[in-house]
């Protein structure tokens, strides 16, 4: 058996593969104890972490990790997690300090807000808003914006776990300002939520954040809007040119904050492009009490994750936000992408054609990044083929036909995918 996994493990393995066989011999089956010992191995090894080629368009992609971290974010990150740190010790003073009190004030710079807070993730993020401000009060939110994304999460669920009532308001497709003006009253803070994975068209109306915050200003209620995707500004001032058509009407968090939003809530790993995090910004009273909240230790972020995110606030502050992975691969154009392709599939028979990236994680629904893709037939061979690689390349299947995609795979890989392709290609001959 092959030693890619620990000794005892595969001493499990082994002994399960016996047993196995022995139930299929008294059944009268037949059973090779080596092959089934083989394949459970190859089945468990291929669940540990393995890189892969991601060609398959979709740049945040969720089943493969979301953001990539810029190398000076992962070394930093790797510095913390492989030494002693400052991560709650303040030099200044030699006594113990804020964990994250650096990234707070990165945070606060970036965005215009009073204070920052840092959980791991952005459904922490709102869990956390919800307990620690309502505190088992109601909480309006339309109906249009009681979201349900990957891995069966659901606003509604989430909400009553953190003890705070849901009043929904308005209708599927049409929620106004008045309608949360009439239980404001009651309420302990107005929630705003901006749908991740979908876009209600047509007959429809939401109240606006600023309507919003109107409402919160004449009854003294904090408005929490939950943007989610992390884009910081919607002039994107870290692109050249004008912003891209595929980011209109995506929320900015600096715009959001300076409209009067009492908190913005949104994920480090998605527009942001930085490690998995959930980021809290706005009134430093608010903030304070979600740091003094007891759900808050159990839900801050580690020291590593802490250092590689600060980083990433770093490269924006100092005009570098074109060099982070995500954005250097949306900024990517139609012309260095085809001629990728051309060296990429020479010698495949595939085509290259007019085609879409997505940005997926649920960040800007229903747009898409125009991208050249090459196409080739028999896409289920293909498929079977390219995953079975030692450094799997993972492309995406239509209609028969399997896609591949350059934008999120960096240009040092292409010389891999030309040489497997025409292996591949070459051995079906």
């Amino acid at each position: 058996m092959p030693e890619t996994l620990p000794r005892p493990l595969r001493a499990d393995l082994a002994r399960a593969a016996v047993s196995d066989a022995r139930e299929a011999l008294l059944r009268g089956d037949e059973a090779d104890v080596m092959s089934l010992a083989l394949l459970a191995h190859q089945s468990v090894a291929n669940l540990d972490y393995q890189a892969v080629v991601n060609a398959s368009g979709v740049l945040l992609h969720t089943n493969l990790g979301r953001a990539i971290l810029h190398p000076d974010a992962a070394a930093a990150s790797a510095e913390a997690a492989t030494s002693y740190g400052n991560v709650e010790f303040n030099l200044n003073t030699g006594e113990r300090g804020s964990r994250g009190a650096y990234t707070k004030e990165l945070l606060t710079s970036l965005t215009g807000s009073e204070a920052a807070l840092v959980v791991n993730n952005n459904a922490a993020a709102l869990l956390l808003a919800l307990a620690a401000l309502a505190n088992g009060q109601p909480v309006p939110v339309s109906r249009g914006e009681l979201i349900e994304i990957g891995g069966s999460y659901r606003l509604p669920d989430l909400m009553k776990a953190s003890g705070a009532q849901l009043v929904e308001v308005g209708t599927t497709n049409r929620t106004r300002v008045g309608d949360y003006e009439e239980v404001a009253a009651e309420a302990a803070l107005i929630l705003k939520v901006h749908p991740s994975n979908y876009r209600v068209i047509g007959f429809s109306e939401e109240a606006t954040s600023a309507e919003m915050v109107a409402v919160g200003k004449a009854t003294d209620i904090p408005v929490v809007f939950d943007v989610g995707s992390g884009l910081l500004d919607t002039s994107v001032p870290w692109l050249t040119g004008a912003p891209p058509t595929w980011l209109v009407g995506e929320p900015g968090i600096k715009q959001e904050i300076a409209a009067g939003v009492d908190l913005a809530l949104f994920s480090g790993d998605k527009l942001l492009g930085g490690p998995q995090a959930g980021i809290i910004v706005g009134r430093a009273d608010l903030v304070e009490k979600m740091r003094k909240h007891p759900m808050y230790r159990a839900l801050r972020i580690d020291g590593p994750t802490n250092v590689a995110l600060s980083t990433t606030l770093e490269m924006y502050l100092n005009g570098q936000g074109n060099q982070i992975p995500f954005w250097e691969m949306a900024a990517r154009t139609d012309e260095q992408l085809r001629q990728r392709l051309a060296v990429v599939l020479e010698g495949t028979d595939a085509t290259i054609v007019a085609g879409a990236s997505l940005l997926g994680a649920g960040s800007v629904p229903g747009l898409e990044v125009p991208t050249p893709v090459g196409v080739l037939d028999y896409g289920d061979r293909w498929w079977k083929a390219l995953i079975a690689l030692e450094r799997p390349i993972l492309a995406r299947r239509d209609a028969g036909q399997l896609l591949l995609d350059l934008r999120a795979v960096p240009p040092e890989d292409d010389a891999y995918l030309a040489t497997k392709l025409q292996a591949i290609r070459a051995s079906w001959q």
